[in-house]
């Protein structure tokens, strides 16, 4: 079994606090770096979003300030351009676990929107966790742990070391006054052992078959953790 399926915010906005929907979607870093490592090694890619939906980019993550300057932006974009599999999601909801040998969950602020509170992939996260496969969620995905009920009514994740998007990257990227909350905050709330590394440096969290990464510079390396477990 040699597919990989990318777990993919349907969500072109973000919500927040005073209502206003900010322009959003998937980080291009965070989808394009896990893509290109497991198709260098030999692993097909399968898309999902919530319905189907085709997931939007995030504009701002296709900035030259956020990809080494002007020719590292229109590589991203180029790079981007050429998935495919991005432009033809299948539904979540016909998702089957079985058919895959990973589960990985790319990041950017639209799964605050919807997959934070997405019961289907709730449920997919539980058995994905439980099946021992690996399970790679970074930067701003881990808010879809949120809606990972366990059988006795906790979080799935409850008790994992783990990492996503800090307080103090979320603070310098303008939103921690803006935003209806916090993504570190609520994981902790969960019960989940957060593990906070320099904003913006790579920090990747192993505990069992799960692999996070606190940011897009963890998107790579968290690629690298799956692979080795995949070996």
């Amino acid at each position: 079994m040699s597919k990989i399926l990318f777990v993919m915010t349907g969500a072109d906005h973000w919500t927040l606090a005073d209502g206003t929907k900010h322009p959003t979607g998937f980080w291009a870093e965070e989808a394009v770096a896990p893509y290109q490592a497991f198709k260098a090694a030999g692993r097909e890619i399968v898309v999902a979003t919530p319905g189907g939906v085709v997931p939007s980019v995030d504009q701002v993550s296709l900035a030259p300030q956020y990809n080494g300057g002007e020719e590292g932006a229109k590589q991203m974009a180029d790079v981007l351009a050429t998935i495919s599999e991005i432009q033809r999601p299948i539904r979540l909801e016909d998702v089957e676990l079985d058919d895959y040998a990973a589960v990985f969950y790319p990041g950017g602020h639209g799964p605050m929107e919807d997959l934070a509170v997405d019961p289907t992939s709730g449920k997919l996260l539980v058995d994905a966790l439980s099946s021992g496969k690996p399970l790679g969620v970074v930067c701003h995905a881990p808010a879809a742990l949120l809606a990972a009920t366990a059988a006795d009514g906790g979080n799935a994740f409850a008790g994992y070391r783990l990492t996503g998007f800090s307080n103090a990257e979320e603070a310098q990227a303008d939103f921690a006054t803006r935003a209806k909350w916090l993504l570190q905050d609520r994981l902790v709330e969960i019960g989940a052992d957060y593990q906070e590394g320099e904003p913006w440096a790579p920090n990747v969290v192993v505990d069992r078959n799960l692999v996070t990464g606190q940011n897009p510079a963890s998107a790579g390396p968290a690629a690298a953790e799956i692979l080795k477990k995949l070996t």
